[in-house]
């Protein structure tokens, strides 16, 4: 039993109102306990490490100088919220981040009105923090907003659009780059920092309202001539012009971690000048802590890890996992098809083309965080006869829709998307359950949407995608591990829109889309026992549907359940309309659709989840004897 880290200052502090109560003096100290007391947490849950190690100072810093909560700070991403939540009320609970009735990992409203906007998604804190500027200005309060984004979220095009919106209504909105791996401009020290000071201080921004007052009487065209004059001479000096373009008053870059530099410039954005401003700081993810500072990632996301020696707890897995069979099943692919490119939104890793990048670099595109502008350069390269692999997480895939839409699925263009993270996600919570794809795909025509039921299945759909010309087509597979099926050497191409009958029976169907195949197999087992002969059939593909299969399911047994691990509106969705369509269901046939449940599940272990969705084998097992009007009995899962 390890002892907790020893916190003396931080013990005094439980809201933003006490650090308040500080002197400057003290925060260096204190900045020190809020890191102790992180790792100490993250160590024992497991999550977003480096970025919030980064941020400690600054996020100090802004409490002690902004009025919390009345004054609006948005976090984006979220993934640098962990200090914010251990000075915001929510220390007790630090060790329950990310569990089963435990702190979110990201920003949440529900959860403490320090939250004023919840984000697990990048890039939308200047957006959302321009719309809460201009409902304080149209309400007339007097309340300030800080939007603080690191730097590889500025890769996205809606930071720029809210940049350029935010400097056209000319809002008071203050927004601080963080700019975590000093890929924009480093500190230059002192003269850095005095500069900073200089152009946030009430004599400069004095002198730079009066010339504007000037200026104005010379006429727009003048006025408009000599401020961008002066702002491009100070941009030589201090940097930002393209922020200042955008009618943003830019400021830095400044060291984060020091407080002699953050303090002053913050105090003065507070209290002088009206308008957009944006603050550059400088700050080292993974800071303070030798092992995350050491790491390529800076400890991004951690497992249960060693505090001493940073080592990660990782279960030895019994079988590969999704992600890494199809990085591996498209490399295969790629070498024999050097038409074959990959593309990700800054996910190389979690989605497995980091694999591809290792052996055909120039055939692999990390876009940054711009799933829009993914899809339609995927569009492009599929229109000039290449073979665009697509890869993005389900819930990133909703960020660029319209592109899937208008560019892709119109057109008829062969881009192939493999869905990572399909379903349920574990400790990642709602924002990142990927619940919606099939739904939104299928919806689509000419679209072809696979799901794999196992590892193997995922090598034939790579295969299949890639073999595939005639329009665009997915599949979905989801995080963790495998279930241990033996893995071909090389994927079959399987035939557009057919299933497989996995277990014969007489009496009930389970038509299953997915990973859910494998419970469907135990609940098949204890519906055989109680005397309720069982068929199971992995669909693998929701469109097009396998029709002549589901007739046979439909005019053969008395009850047919389809599983998926999505949302409503998905795959069962499909099948229902075939059967009503064809007057299937008027001759007694007991259907039923297991879907994902019609609410936003939290954050719990996966096996937890999924009996809460009733999608395990129990819940399988219990939606027959339902449909059949029969009392339950024992099943498998529960033993």
């Amino acid at each position: 039993m390890t002892s907790l880290p020893l916190t003396p200052l931080l013990d005094k502090v439980r809201y933003p109102a006490d650090l308040r109560e500080l002197e400057d003096r003290d925060l260096p100290q204190l900045a020190r306990e809020v890191r102790d007391e992180m790792i100490d947490a993250v160590s024992k849950t497991g999550g977003h490490l480096g970025a919030g190690l980064g941020v400690v100072e600054l996020t100090i810093a802004i409490h002690k100088v902004f009025d919390t909560p009345n004054d609006r700070l948005i976090f984006d991403v979220g993934h640098q919220c962990y200090p914010h939540k251990i000075l915001t009320g929510r220390r007790d609970r630090i060790r329950t981040l990310r569990q089963e009735g435990g702190l979110s990992g990201f920003t949440k409203r529900a959860e403490s009105l320090y939250d004023p906007f919840g984000a697990a998604h990048s890039s939308t804190s200047i957006s959302a923090g321009l719309g809460m500027a201009v409902a304080a200005d149209l309400s007339g309060t007097d309340r300030k907003v800080i939007a603080v984004i690191g730097d590889g979220a500025m890769s996205a095009g809606m930071a720029y659009e809210a940049l350029n919106n935010a400097g056209a209504l000319d809002a008071r909105l203050i927004v601080i780059l963080n700019d975590n791996d000093m890929s924009i401009a480093p500190p230059t020290g002192a003269m850095s920092a005095y500069l900073a000071r200089l152009a946030s201080g009430r004599t400069y921004m004095g002198f730079r309202d009066l010339g504007k007052k000037l200026t104005a009487y010379l006429g727009k065209t003048v006025d408009r001539a000599i401020t961008r004059a002066v702002e491009h001479a100070r941009g030589y000096v201090t940097g930002g012009t393209m922020f200042e373009e955008m009618g943003f008053y830019h400021i830095g870059p400044i060291d984060g971690h020091s407080f002699e530099h953050l303090l002053p410039v913050l105090r003065n954005v507070r209290d002088n000048g009206q308008g957009p401003v944006l603050i550059h700081v400088v700050t080292q993810k993974g800071k303070g802590y030798a092992p995350a500072e050491a790491a390529a990632d800076k400890y991004h996301g951690v497992n249960k890890f060693d505090v001493i020696t940073g080592a990660q707890a990782k279960a030895k897995p019994n079988a590969p996992s999704y992600t890494a069979v199809f990085g591996e099943a498209l490399v295969q692919e790629a070498t024999l098809d050097e038409k074959i490119v990959g593309i990700t939104a800054a996910m190389p890793s979690g989605t497995g083309l980091d694999k591809l990048a290792e052996i055909f670099p120039k055939r692999t595109f990390d876009v940054g965080i711009a799933e829009q502008h993914a899809v339609t350069f995927a569009a492009g390269l599929a229109a000039e006869g290449f073979k665009p692999f697509c890869a993005l997480y389900s819930t990133f895939l909703q960020r660029g829709y319209d592109q899937v839409v208008h560019d892709v699925a119109i057109q008829g263009l062969p881009v192939r998307f493999p869905i990572d993270r399909a379903g349920f996600v574990g400790a990642d919570g709602p924002t990142h359950a990927g619940s919606f794809d099939t739904g939104f795909l299928a919806s689509l025509p000419g679209f072809v949407v696979m799901a794999a039921a196992d590892e193997a299945e995922l090598k034939h759909m790579v295969r299949t995608a890639a073999a595939y010309d005639a329009g665009p087509i997915s599949f979905r597979y989801p995080r963790g591990e495998g279930v241990g099926v033996q893995l071909p050497e090389r994927g079959e191409i399987l035939e557009i829109g057919k299933g497989r009958v996995m277990k014969q029976g007489t009496k009930v169907a389970l038509l299953s889309f997915g990973t859910r195949l494998a419970d469907c197999l135990l609940a098949a087992e204890d519906l055989d026992a109680a005397g309720l002969s069982t068929t199971v059939v992995d669909a693998r593909f929701a469109k097009p549907l396998d029709a002549d299969l589901i007739r046979q399911l439909a005019r053969h047994h008395a009850v047919l359940v389809t599983v998926e691990e999505g949302a409503v509106g998905g795959f069962g969705s499909q099948v229902v309309q075939l059967l009503a369509s064809e007057g299937l269901l008027d001759n007694g046939l007991k259907f039923r659709s297991l879907v994902l449940p019609d609410f936003w599940m939290d954050q719990a272990k996966p096996e937890v989840m999924y009996a809460k969705a009733g999608l395990d084998a129990a819940g399988i097992t219990q939606t027959v004897f339902k449909a059949l009007g029969q009392a339950g009995v024992g099943v498998n899962a529960a033993g």
